[in-house]
């Protein structure tokens, strides 16, 4: 199966900047998505601020809670842009594995492993959508979360899609960047990106081909 895992931004989500087409022109897909805004959004309305280290959201006990709730309600939002193929799936409640990061709270890095769930919702002609949240529950930046699964599934194309058109150094989109230029650009984009991507080259490590946006990202 020519597989791609794409990855779309909860900013994307958060403009409507994303149709059908811009995820199904990979083809057979899984989709993982973020849910920054709505999750800074609810943790404000409850009085939690929000606090990034290296691009991650820092992730209390407290917090949690709000966090997987908004993750909810995205991965009903995009389910309700992509159509009826679209299969929704909380990741820890599909069985999706972490090693819990302390410095950062309730945060893992996921595991390299495909639950049986998964590829059943695949076999089936489906199309998964799936919040990156792992048992504990424990919250899975959602670069790094699509960039494991890319490499567990095999797939041959990882996308991510957002609401900036590619990797902008300087003055211009770049249209191709290997691990040394990720590694040189140091201050020139945001923390955010940054985190982005370094997921990226691990995937490209392993033999997947990666695009942010326009900007082809190699090992």
């Amino acid at each position: 199966m020519n597989l791609a895992v794409v990855k779309v931004g909860g900013a994307a989500l958060a403009q409507r900047g994303l149709d059908e087409a811009a995820v199904l022109r990979h083809g057979h897909a899984v989709v993982v998505h973020g849910a920054g805004p709505r999750i800074s959004s609810v943790l404000a309305a409850a009085g939690l601020s929000s606090r990034f280290v290296d691009g991650r959201r820092v992730t209390s006990d407290e917090a949690m809670p709000y966090v997987r709730a908004a993750f909810c309600e995205e991965n009903s939002a995009l389910c309700g842009l992509l159509g009826e193929r679209a299969f929704g799936l909380i990741g820890d409640e599909l069985g999706l594995e972490a090693d819990r990061v302390p410095a950062l709270g309730r945060v893992g890095v996921l595991r390299p492993f495909v639950p049986p769930a998964l590829r059943e919702v695949l076999h089936a002609g489906r199309l998964p959508v799936i919040a990156p949240l792992a048992q504990g529950p424990l919250n899975v930046n959602a670069d790094d979360a699509a960039s494991v699964l890319a490499v567990a599934l095999g797939a041959d194309r990882l996308a991510f899609v957002s609401d900036v058109p590619g990797v902008q150094v300087g003055r211009r989109v770049a249209r191709l960047l290997s691990a040394d230029d990720v590694a040189a650009l140091g201050g020139q984009v945001s923390a955010g990106m940054v985190a982005k991507l370094q997921a990226a080259v691990a995937a490209a490590r392993e033999g997947v081909e990666v695009r942010v946006g326009a900007t082809l990202v190699t090992a």
